[in-house]
């Protein structure tokens, strides 16, 4: 079911309409998947290399480089790198290697510096990637300085994220990537005139598909939280669009109940709705009435039952806000340890389960139902890019 950018009142009001008829949107088919999915380390490496090594995903809120010299580093599937700001106020990454000896340049998560200096032999880069200095030059010998820069990794920032493709063969284009309307859907949001105020990172036993299916689930929520998530938002109730790629929905808060059996007529209803927007491979973007959760999911380098999840929440300046800073800050810190919260006490002991389940040797097929419609277009573009990298090696899709 591919949609255009229908208005954000109509798509409310269809997951209204959707409430009362106690039904939501759903896809044609049910679909069957298995458990190798989750633990085969043959298909972990080909999704680094088929799916993070060939389109652009994020990693990081523009706000968090957001001066000259300003960097952090990420592990990311296939390479671990820095991405740091530019001179000019631009975004360059490369690969966190000294091109010396392959000593790890640099440790700190973020930070800011002017040259990075390698801790092995003191050898330095500038934030371009450029061969600095080689101590004692005279006697390390002639080399070709130009060839001995920073490997650099493809990286874009567009609608206040920043976008890398981990490969160094690779080329990026955030906007190609994303189509026209998941393109226009984020121009329109004005993400890089928020801030990151908080970002929580957790490295989890369980298989990146697995934590990016959870967070993708209108189905879970009554019966994995009934006493948080459970309370405010509907179960099983999505408005949803597919836009091939990328797709998203509204589902509806219990606030909105007060309406069930009344026209709201012209009232905005936004304040009673959650929207979850999937930005393929590996990323779900929250819009709550008054910020946005920013979820993505990477799998380990070599463990295909491990991963990493970053959470960061995207907020108002505290200018904007119209909030003290101390206020703003409570308000935040509040919203975060309650995300923190449900994670470590209802999300996680799950998805360690399930993933402890998949290794199984007769786990047996499972299913996707007609109403997992994110999770279905989720599984439907991660088999296209493992075949269409499949094709391009000339390998055989196993998957």
């Amino acid at each position: 079911m591919t949609a255009s950018l229908t208005p954000r009142r109509d798509r409310i009001r269809r997951a209204l309409e959707l409430l009362r008829n106690e039904t939501t949107d759903q896809f044609d088919d049910v679909v069957g998947f298995t458990a190798h999915e989750f633990v085969d380390p043959e298909l972990a490496q080909r999704e680094r290399d088929l799916i993070f090594g060939s389109v652009p995903s994020i990693v990081a809120h523009s706000s968090e480089i957001a001066h000259p010299y300003d960097f952090i580093t990420v592990a990311m599937p296939r390479n671990n790198i820095i991405v740091v700001r530019q001179k000019d106020g631009g975004v360059k990454a490369f690969v966190n290697l000294c091109r010396h000896r392959g000593a790890l340049l640099e440790k700190e998560e973020k930070g800011r510096c002017r040259f990075f200096s390698c801790p092995y032999h003191r050898w330095s880069y500038d934030p371009d990637g450029s061969l600095r200095m080689i101590t004692r030059d005279n006697t390390f010998g002639t080399i070709e300085r130009k060839k001995y820069g920073l490997v650099e990794i493809p990286c874009e920032e567009r609608h206040g994220l920043v976008w890398v493709v981990d490969n160094a063969q690779a080329k990026i284009d955030v906007a190609a990537w994303l189509g026209p309307e998941m393109d226009e859907i984020l121009a329109g949001y004005g993400i890089d005139k928020l801030v990151c105020a908080r970002v929580g990172t957790f490295d989890e036993p369980t298989n990146w598909k697995i934590m990016q299916d959870a967070f993708l689930d209108g189905y879970h929520i009554q019966y994995a939280h009934p006493n948080t998530a459970g309370k405010v938002i509907h179960t099983n109730v999505m408005a949803f669009e597919d836009f091939g790629r990328h797709c998203r929905f509204i589902a509806p808060r219990k606030s909105i109940d007060r309406w069930l059996e009344e026209d709201p007529g012209d009232t905005p209803l936004d304040p009673y709705v959650t929207e979850t927007h999937f930005l393929l491979p590996n990323s779900t973007l929250l819009r709550q009435p008054d910020h946005f959760q920013l979820l993505t999911f990477r799998p380990d380098q070599r463990d295909p039952a491990k991963s990493r999840m970053e959470m960061r929440l995207m907020v108002p300046t505290v200018e904007d806000s119209g909030l003290t800073e101390e206020h703003w800050n409570h308000l935040w810190d509040k919203n975060m340890d309650i995300l923190i919260s449900v994670l470590h006490d209802e999300d996680f002991p799950i998805l360690r389960d399930s993933q402890r389940g998949m290794a199984s040797a007769d786990a047996g097929d499972m299913l996707l139902g007609r109403n997992e419609v994110a999770n279905q277009v989720f599984r439907r573009e991660i088999k296209k890019l493992l075949a269409d990298g499949s094709v391009a090696d000339g390998a055989t899709v196993n998957s």
